[in-house]
């Protein structure tokens, strides 16, 4: 099994992502990418340098953010 098809568990993705840029889409659509700090097992979220996207389009800048986690639909990493 190549490193592309490794099945991976969440809980290890989640630590390998800490301090890596994100996106976080949110259930009602909106979209945060920022610097992932930290999360817990709530999927409770604190991201820096964060930036909110409605629709594709900037809307705000934030130093640091908190989402709560009942608010998460996904959690991705940026390519950069």
């Amino acid at each position: 099994m190549n490193t592309a098809t490794k099945r991976q568990n969440p809980n290890e993705f989640l630590k390998t992502i800490v301090g890596k840029p994100v996106v976080v889409k949110l259930n009602n659509g909106t979209d945060y990418r920022g610097i992932l700090s930290c999360l817990d097992g709530f999927m409770n979220i604190a991201l820096e340098q964060t930036e909110e996207y409605q629709n594709g389009q900037l809307k705000n800048k934030y130093g640091d953010a908190f989402i709560r986690g009942n608010n998460v639909y996904y959690i991705s990493t940026i390519r950069r």
